[in-house]
């Protein structure tokens, strides 16, 4: 196997708190061990165009507590399809990069295990995603971030439902993974998660609704993980149908989730990672995504981290349950 001289690092797919942190990482622990360090703007499709350049400890100085990604993201069509995946393998090969490292979700992880597969190349995957939804990590790059920022809002809209004794249905990002909303809603004191882990059927719409409203407690707040069909407008409509006699608001935060300072945790998670990344590289290490564990930087196949069956700690539902009354 050739000697690894070189190493590019990019974001991809959605941005996420302590992206910056996770470049910042790379670039100094990969300059301090000898490596030298290339950047890669816009995701795939900037590795497919050539958008690349050299990267010093002063092209990352002053990043680590900025949101959002300095490489800049897309979500690249152009690297699903096989030509596009081979510009990008000339592209790394023109620049004499000699291993990859991708920071980002599912999707990205997805990509680089394909891309490290197909052209026998070194890749290297940091969590960058504020769903949560990586196996093989506790928590992912953007995640606390995230919740803090859900539960500040959350804060503040319990002023307006308490004050005009209003029933709150709260949209948060997480799509397929209710990490967010189940914890936000504890987090916030909210009634009620309403997430993928948990069907809901009427019977248990029903149920928050008689346990939220009571005497004590004319204000309800519901946490609701986003979802096409059945997000926070779908439920709000029906407590409207089913619950005529209640004022019902619906507050889709968005993508000002996303936004925003990391948290310290999200820079600590970062700087381990973006180490463990440059320390995965020189062991030989290729196809893994570098996550924490009980508080020890691990290695995980990305055919692992990348599945979709995370496990989510049902006890978080009894909690919110029992606390909710």
């Amino acid at each position: 196997m050739a000697k690894i001289k070189t190493i590019g690092v990019l974001t991809s797919g959605g941005d996420a708190p302590g992206m910056n942190a996770a470049i910042r990482a790379v670039t100094r622990a990969g300059i301090y061990n000898g490596f030298m360090i290339k950047a890669i703007y816009r995701g795939y499709d900037g590795l497919i165009n050539g958008e690349i350049k050299p990267f010093t400890t002063e092209n990352v100085s002053g990043i680590i507590g900025r949101g959002g990604t300095i490489l800049r993201t897309s979500r690249s069509k152009d690297f699903m399809t096989e030509e596009g995946r081979q510009k990008a393998y000339d592209n790394l090969k023109n620049e004499n990069i000699d291993a990859l490292v991708v920071i980002g979700g599912n999707g990205s992880l997805t990509g680089a295990m394909h891309f490290g597969q197909d052209f026998d190349y070194p890749c290297i995957g940091l969590p960058g995603t504020i769903d949560n939804d990586l196996f093989g990590t506790d928590n992912t790059i953007g995640y606390d971030t995230t919740l803090n920022t859900i539960v500040e809002c959350v804060d503040r809209i319990r002023d307006t439902a308490q004050s005009h004794e209003r029933i709150f249905f709260v949209e948060v990002m997480g799509r397929d993974a209710g990490f967010l909303a189940q914890n936000s809603a504890i987090a916030s004191g909210a009634e009620a998660a309403i997430i993928p882990e948990d069907s809901t059927d009427v019977d248990q719409l029903a149920q928050f609704m008689e346990r939220g409203i009571r005497k004590s407690k004319k204000s309800c707040i519901v946490i609701v993980s986003e979802s096409p069909k059945c997000g926070a407008l779908y439920y709000a409509g029906r407590v409207r149908k089913e619950f005529p006699q209640y004022d019902v608001r619906v507050s889709i935060l968005g993508h000002l989730q996303r936004g925003g300072s990391p948290s310290a945790r999200d820079r600590i998670l970062s700087s381990r990672t973006g180490v463990g990344a440059v320390e995965a590289i020189m062991q030989g290490q290729r196809n893994i995504m570098v996550g924490v564990r009980n508080n020890e930087v691990t290695y995980v196949p990305l055919s692992e981290a990348v599945r979709s069956d995370k496990p989510f700690d049902r006890n978080l539902i009894k909690v919110l349950d029992e606390l909710s009354i």
